[in-house]
């Protein structure tokens, strides 16, 4: 029994740092463009898109990512705004053209 616990744990830590590995590969931005073409990172412009929507809303950015809706580039924003009167913060998403 203890030599089964033995194999299911390092099967376990195995399939765990597979995962990490995985989840790091598929983060990376990969770009295929030639000499002449520039390289625009998406999730920096929605990033500082975020930022100035939760400071034009009084609120904290707490996640921007890029989508497409309708065929048209979008940044998804959420902006934590506090509550008022000490209630929890509201949970605001905004959705901005990224151009």
């Amino acid at each position: 029994m203890k030599t089964l616990r033995s194999h299911f744990r390092s099967a376990t830590l195995a399939l765990c740092a597979a995962g990490l590995l995985a989840a790091q590969a598929s983060a990376t931005p990969v770009a295929a463009s030639g000499p002449d073409e520039p390289i625009v990172v998406a999730a920096d412009d929605c990033y500082a898109i975020g930022q100035q929507v939760a400071e034009q809303n009084g609120g904290t950015l707490a996640k921007a990512s890029q989508s497409t809706r309708g065929g048209q580039a979008v940044c998804v924003i959420v902006v934590l705004v506090p509550g008022k009167n000490g209630q929890r913060p509201r949970r605001s998403e905004i959705v901005v053209p990224q151009n």
